[in-house]
């Protein structure tokens, strides 16, 4: 088992498959474990990487997780990345994936060939969502299929996973707001936004609508609302997805 360091942590990862590199960052309360099927399809093809951002699934658990929440995270994969010694890699960040992913080719440009990011809330915490958040976590230590996915992500400590994520949400929401340090004016790779209509986080049409503005904001891009399937759209969405990324990753 993989690990590589981050401010005195250890950060968990995988490599597998052959082929131009694709790395693959996983939502908030997840982990890598998502993607145990659809990664496997690209390693048909690809050089496939996986980690589990700190606190999360195989990696050290820490008293509290960084109010930037998706910066640090962005800042976990740039150490692997530039550890490893890769460059122009495509990558897929689904949910607090993509916040991450962005960041990415945000601050390190070089290091992103093309990007989608797939089934997230936008530019800045939306005004009550971190509290509705907080909420739906609660009610979901009590659910059966909640708590089945959560101990599938993280383990027998789950609680501890969700309850420190949860505190770092809240504390983004309350006193950073935005989700990237600089303006995606400045984005520099290719980048495909993806998410489903059906998608029950958000109101209908805010796909279409962030999606357009953010392109415009950017100045490039596309993107592709599936008519059905929940969050996230690559997994709910699964052979469709496939077909779409495989697509977008190899044009040129």
């Amino acid at each position: 088992m993989a690990h590589f360091g981050y401010n005195h942590h250890d950060i968990y990862y995988n490599e597998f498959g052959f082929g131009e590199p694709l790395l693959l960052l996983h939502g908030n309360t997840a982990s890598s474990v998502m993607f145990d099927e659809i990664a496997a399809e690209y390693a048909k093809d690809r050089r496939v990487i996986v980690m589990d951002f700190l606190g999360c699934g195989k990696s050290d658990r820490v008293e509290s997780l960084a109010d930037d929440l998706w910066y640090d995270e962005a800042a976990q994969a740039v150490t692997l990345l530039d550890e490893k010694g890769y460059t122009a890699v495509d990558v897929i960040g689904t949910s607090g994936g993509a916040q991450a992913a962005i960041n990415i080719a945000l601050e390190r440009p070089n290091l992103v060939n093309r990007l989608i990011a797939d089934s997230f809330e936008g530019e800045k915490a939306m005004p009550g969502t971190a509290e509705m958040l907080a909420a739906q976590r609660e009610a979901s230590k009590k659910d059966a299929g909640a708590k089945m996915f959560y101990q599938m992500m993280n383990g027998e400590d789950w609680k501890t996973v969700i309850d420190a994520d949860t505190r770092a949400v809240c504390a983004h929401a309350k006193h950073i707001g935005s989700f990237f340090h600089k303006p995606v004016s400045e984005l520099e790779p290719e980048i495909l936004f993806t998410g489903s209509r059906e998608d029950a986080f958000f109101p209908e049409g805010f796909y279409d609508s962030l999606f357009d503005g953010l392109i415009t904001k950017i100045g490039h891009g596309s993107r592709h609302v599936f008519e059905h399937g929940g969050h996230p759209a690559m997994l709910t969405n699964q052979d469709e997805f496939l077909t779409l990324s495989r697509e977008f990753f190899d044009a040129k």
